[in-house]
């Protein structure tokens, strides 16, 4: 049976559903919030692979007639021209102002389909099923949308609500195991913004979750997605468009985003590892202006080696040029960075006042370069 979470956002509330093989009823869900019994499904390549015959099938079982866009595979698929090529589809197709589509994929899907939704006559509605851990708990709830730039990522989008979210943990069991340990990344970092009770739990649970076998890592990723489910809601719910607490939601981003800008956005680094990287800097930096312990910023960085989400370390970086990608962050404001930085585990907080001598000295002592 489904698991529900409600994202409190007045008028615009919508429901996360989370459980085992909940894409094969997905159409009864989907029937409920349609107009007329017509969608488009916009998938990427990889994902159609896997997973959608299964949402097909459940939209067929209720009458719900469909057209399936299929995209090229991978982050270089949130761009201005799969943007444009997206948008002039859904008008070949005739969508109307009150019709609705479906992005089934990870959180590159997601976040273009969720844009482009928003702009196409517009605005008009969408549903997101998620079939990566990423995507799962953090980038198919909130409302975020967009594509990158060559400037930076995220760079270009809009806050656009889904009207659904249906996520089915057995479709992470046809990923390759290097995006489960990506998408992990994201689900430590609500335990160290503010919940050292659920990162312990993490520590005795976490290799489990991401290999263990099929019954006990099924039960701990529906545990740790509806968590990470929950805490994102309630933040949400307090700060939707991002002008205070939600920030804190990008713990280990701006350095990630820097990492991810460095290496061109492509698939040899994972948002997910550089978020790993990035969390491991932020606390790195905590520590050297003096907020948190040697011993936080080992049990961090222990954890993620422990979990292997520390491949990124394998690459070389240009400090300079990281640096660089940092000034281009979408969060500068008066021209200084905020950063999540913390004070222990599970104590994490904004600041704009981080000397960013003592981000450069961070990174030269951590990345190759």
């Amino acid at each position: 049976m489904a698991k529900t979470i409600k994202v409190d956002l007045g008028n615009r509330s919508y429901e996360i559903l989370i459980g085992e093989n909940i894409l094969d009823t997905a159409g009864q869900h989907v029937r409920a919030l349609l107009n007329r019994a017509s969608t488009v499904i916009v998938t990427d390549e990889n994902v159609a692979r896997h997973q959608l015959f299964r949402l097909q099938a459940s939209l067929a079982a209720e009458s719900i007639t469909f057209e399936t866009i299929i995209l090229p595979a991978g982050e270089g698929t949130k761009s201005i021209s799969h943007l444009e090529n997206l948008l002039e589809a859904m008008l070949k197709i005739k969508l109307e102002r009150n019709d609705m589509i479906i992005a089934l994929g990870g959180g590159v899907i997601g976040d273009l389909v969720g844009f482009a939704a928003s702009v196409y006559l517009r605005g008009i509605d969408f549903i997101q099923v998620p079939t990566t851990l990423l995507a799962q708990v953090d980038s198919s709830v909130g409302g975020k949308t967009g594509i990158n730039s060559p400037q930076g990522k995220n760079l270009i989008g809009a806050f656009h609500q889904p009207r659904l979210v249906i996520i089915d943990i057995t479709t992470l069991e046809t990923l390759e195991p290097r995006h489960i340990v990506a998408g992990y990344a994201e689900i430590v970092k609500y335990g160290l913004i503010n919940n050292p009770s659920f990162f312990m739990w993490l520590e005795r649970n976490g290799q489990v979750l991401i290999s263990g076998p099929k019954a006990q890592n099924r039960a701990l990723r529906s545990e740790a997605i509806l968590k990470s489910c929950e805490a994102k809601s309630a933040i949400v719910a307090q700060d939707e468009k991002e002008k205070g607490v939600r920030a804190l939601l990008n713990l280990g981003h701006t350095f990630g985003h820097a990492l991810e800008a460095e290496n061109g956005y492509n698939d040899n680094l994972l948002h997910g590892e550089a978020v790993a990287m990035g969390v491991i800097l932020a606390f790195q930096l905590s520590e050297k202006m003096g907020l948190c312990s040697a011993d936080d910023v080992y049990r961090v960085k222990k954890h993620f080696e422990q979990t292997s989400a520390l491949s990124i370390l394998d690459f070389n970086f240009n400090v300079d040029s990281l640096l660089e990608n940092m000034t281009r962050d979408k969060k500068m404001t008066d021209g200084k960075l905020t950063f999540v930085i913390a004070s222990g585990i599970g104590k994490s907080y904004l600041s704009r006042d981080v000397d960013m001598e003592d981000v450069k000295a961070v990174l030269e002592l951590s990345l190759k370069g």
